[in-house]
């Protein structure tokens, strides 16, 4: 079985696929102080939650990291750990087969180049890719399959760190649907500024960038993704697309063009 690993700021994501389907997926804490080691014991304990005899047989391995200590322990539990495992790490000279057409492509994100690549093999082009995690990213996929560019903005969490941090007299709220825009406590007022601020937000640019490619909004599929994205994709109006696992299938279209299908099984 394939392997995929997407560490992000917050969250690592991982997925089991068998061929193309993803069978398992778990989603846990990313820790910079955890070493290889620790995570050689987390990720055993989700294997061998497999429903099979024995837990999960990876036979591959494919991932990327926005976190760069934690690459290298994650380098380290591959090296000790699965050693006699293929593996992809997506970095500079893996075939991605997507044209980056940014200033300096090396400035890119491996998970936006992931998410690129699923976009437009799964849903085709043009596409807009809206991940909600540490930060929120806007990544314009051509119809081509090219990386055009997109737009970073501030992430639902820190957000909300940094207000209930600087705030005497607010806190820290559930992000979830208040009863109305108008708020009727400080927990409501503060869960309406959050939930329909963010869905202005994602609505906004995502005009500005379907207008600014001179499309009509019936021509771009508009995909969601990452762990806060269900916060905010039943309020948009652009959002077309609910995909939490997009990464991941990234990570396989990867793998299986740098190392081929046949090496895991289909």
């Amino acid at each position: 079985m394939l392997l995929t690993i997407d560490v992000g700021n917050s969250n690592t994501v991982l997925g089991l696929f068998e061929g193309q389907v993803m069978a398992e997926k778990w989603r846990i804490a990313t820790d910079p102080l955890r070493t290889a080691d620790e995570l050689a014991v987390v990720l055993q304990g989700l294997l061998a939650q497999y429903p099979e005899p024995g837990g999960a047989e990876v036979t591959g391995i494919s991932l990327c990291s926005t976190v760069p200590n934690v690459l290298q322990q994650v380098r380290q539990l591959c090296n000790r750990y699965f050693a006699d495992v293929p593996t992809v790490i997506v970095e500079p000279g893996v075939k991605t087969g997507v044209p980056i057409k940014y200033d300096n492509p090396r400035e890119v994100g491996a998970d936006r180049i992931m998410n690129t690549l699923a976009a437009h093999e799964v849903y085709g082009g043009p596409a807009i890719v809206v991940d909600f995690g540490t930060s929120t990213n806007f990544d314009v996929v051509s119809d081509k399959g090219e990386f055009l560019g997109g737009a970073l903005a501030p992430g639902i969490d820190i957000s909300v760190d940094a207000l209930a941090g600087r705030a005497a007299q607010l806190l820290k709220v559930e992000l979830r649907k208040p009863r109305s825009v108008v708020g009727k406590s400080t927990v409501e007022a503060l869960q309406s500024g959050i939930l329909y601020g963010f869905v202005g937000l994602v609505d906004g640019i995502v005009a500005r960038m379907i207008a600014e490619l001179g499309l009509r909004k019936d021509d771009v599929t508009v995909i969601a993704t990452g762990g806060l994205a269900p916060v905010v994709v039943a309020e948009s109006r652009t959002i077309t697309v609910h995909d939490p696992w997009l990464t991941l299938v990234g990570l396989r279209l990867v793998w299986e063009r740098n190392v081929g299908s046949e090496q895991h099984d289909i």
